[in-house]
């Protein structure tokens, strides 16, 4: 039952949050259990299943992948909730929806078949919408949910298109682990859906573009969506399905390459942003090419552990962003300047996450990416220069953000709420500490680890001296996400509509036409038909009766009632007959 009270739990605080007003509390509480569940379900690893359809089971289970998933989402969902009871405008429905969306990310990643996926796939996509455009009054704001769900809602028939092909190729069950055992061409098909998903989800290219429009949402929201949960997912999914990976042929190669190609352009993207929050959300973007990429060179370990670390950090990173914002009421990088200064305690956190993000040797994010390296070195040296330039990207990105705010500025009267600095300081010491942990530690040679720390040291002091002098230019295509989303809108959104509307002009002139004219055609038949057919019978009628009538008439005359007139008819009748007999003979 602990896998059920696991889920159950914020799922069922959730919807009671959003139909009734109940306090903050109620949510932070809820958050809190839940976090303990995870720790008891993640030491305990159970497993729950039920039938859902014929041969299909309803499966969750915590294994050691799993297990770090669970605790790191538990956790990261306590910080936020907490960090929002600061925030002003959102009520208990952001709480419940909050909460909704965890049960479903827990779900996702407890998920033994891909119908459990689906189901939590399909409602996560659907609670994210709803937290991005919660501001709902603010057209931008729905139009940004509005192109985050639709994008992230096309790559999602990949799943649809993965339980198909599984199905057909005779998966027992839809359960995961049995995808590796497809036959060819059903597996393959499998693959290409799970992964176009998975990379959907997680804004990898060419995807990315609707996390720049997620930023519009609630900066709680960007904290936790954006680092422990929804980008995560496709990240996760992959991780989970690398046997499937390595049994398809094309798989890994190009998810490897699509995770190194989104680590490097996004991360130019980043170091270019003039936005705060945009700076993190292509970041995020960046590192989590760097799971994808580890789930490509059979790195499930080293992809795990850097999900873990990056979220902590890019929670911690998103929180400070929401706290300035609410506090100074700006998230433009050059209005910010030195605002670390003026709000210590959570300049230093930030400056904590700051300096994890960018790679400097021993924080946590150093150890997980130079795993990843290390695997990609051994798997093409191509790819692990790939990723080598993307590991000095991040740390360009985070040292810019970090000369920007502690640069000297005016001072103001603004402060932080107690609630939101209260939750920085705690999640800047997990981002740091969990460096030192098993699992988050270098486990190659000496000289892989000295070369990227060395380059993250060498890269981010760089960036500092440069922007304290002058800050960096912007051009035109990495400043707006590499025209991304234009991209999209021309080359599947207008050809999409515009085939509608032609589709729709020939229903209503062809289809409809053709129906309205076969309608008209039927009603003139129709009364024609029954103007003649009723003439005819009616006059058949007439005839037979004027017949009958007659006949009657004539028959009454030969009854007179005389004998003798009777006798000759007799007589006549014989007479004729024996004519008749007499003829035929």
């Amino acid at each position: 039952m602990l896998l059920w009270f696991l889920v159950a739990l914020p799922l069922c605080a959730g919807v009671a949050l959003l139909v009734t007003r109940a306090p903050h509390t109620v949510a932070v509480m809820a958050a809190v259990a839940t976090a303990v569940l995870a720790v008891v379900a993640a030491v305990a690893r159970p497993a729950a299943s039920v039938a859902f359809l014929d041969g299909i089971s309803f499966g969750l289970a915590v294994d050691g992948l799993s297990a770090a998933m669970v605790v790191t989402v538990a956790v990261v969902l306590v910080a936020v909730l907490v960090f929002a009871t600061g925030e002003p405008g959102l009520d208990h429905r952001f709480h419940g929806l909050m909460l909704v969306f965890a049960a479903a990310m827990l779900v996702t990643v407890t998920a033994t078949t891909l119908v459990t996926l689906l189901m939590a796939w399909e409602v996560m996509g659907a609670a994210s919408y709803a937290l991005i455009g919660y501001w709902w009054r603010e057209p931008r704001r729905v139009r940004s949910g509005l192109v985050a769900f639709l994008t992230t809602r096309a790559a999602d028939l990949g799943l649809y298109l993965a339980a198909g092909a599984a199905l057909a190729g005779g998966a027992h069950g839809l359960d995961l682990t049995r995808l590796p055992d497809l036959p060819d061409g059903w597996r393959d098909l499998a693959t290409a859906g799970l992964v176009v998903a998975a990379l959907g989800k997680s804004a990898q290219l060419p995807f990315s573009f609707w996390l720049s429009r997620a930023m519009d949402g609630p900066s709680p929201v960007s904290a936790f969506l954006h680092s422990a949960t929804m980008v995560a997912a496709g990240a996760y999914l992959l991780l989970r399905t690398e046997p499937l990976l390595g049994a398809t042929p094309w798989a890994a190669v190009v998810v490897a390459w699509a995770g190194a190609a989104t680590a490097l352009l996004l991360g130019a993207v980043a170091v270019v942003q003039r936005d705060l929050k945009q700076l993190l959300a292509a970041s995020t973007c960046a590192q989590v090419g760097f799971m994808v990429f580890a789930a490509g060179t059979a790195g499930a370990s080293a992809g795990t552990a850097h999900l873990v670390a990056h979220a902590l950090t890019k929670s911690l990173l998103f929180l400070c962003a929401g706290a300035w914002l609410t506090a100074v009421g700006t998230r433009d990088l050059d209005e910010l300047r030195g605002v670390a200064g003026r709000h210590r305690v959570t300049g230093v956190a930030f400056t904590a996450g700051a300096l994890t993000l960018a790679g400097i040797p021993p924080l946590s994010l150093w150890a997980t990416k130079d795993r990843v390296l290390t695997g990609a070195l051994t798997a093409s040296l191509p790819l692990y220069l790939v990723g080598l330039a993307a590991a000095a990207l991040s740390a360009a990105y985070a040292g810019r953000a970090l000369a920007l705010v502690w640069t000297p500025s005016t001072t103001d009267r603004t402060r932080v709420p107690p609630a939101q600095q209260a939750v920085l300081l705690p999640l800047a010491a997990g981002a740091l500490v969990i460096g030192v942990l098993p699992g988050f530690r270098p486990d190659s040679g000496w000289w892989e680890p000295v070369v990227s720390g060395a380059l993250a040291l060498l890269v981010t002091g760089a960036t500092v001296a440069a922007v304290r002098r002058r800050d960096l230019t912007a051009p035109a295509p990495l400043l707006h996400w590499l025209g991304l989303e234009n991209l999209a809108r021309t080359v599947v959104v207008r050809p999409t509509l515009a085939t509608a509307r032609h589709l729709a002009r020939f229903d209503d002139r062809a289809v409809a036409g053709t129906v309205h004219a076969t309608a008209r055609i039927g009603a003139t038949v129709a009364r024609l038909v029954d103007r003649r057919v009723e003439w005819s019978i009616d006059g058949a009628v007439r005839l037979v009766t004027h017949g009958f009538r007659t006949l009657g008439r004539l028959a009454r005359r030969p009854q007179t009632g005389r004998l003798h007139h009777y006798y000759a008819q007799a007589v006549v009748a014989l007479a004729a007959l024996a004519a008749l007999l007499l003829l035929i003979r």
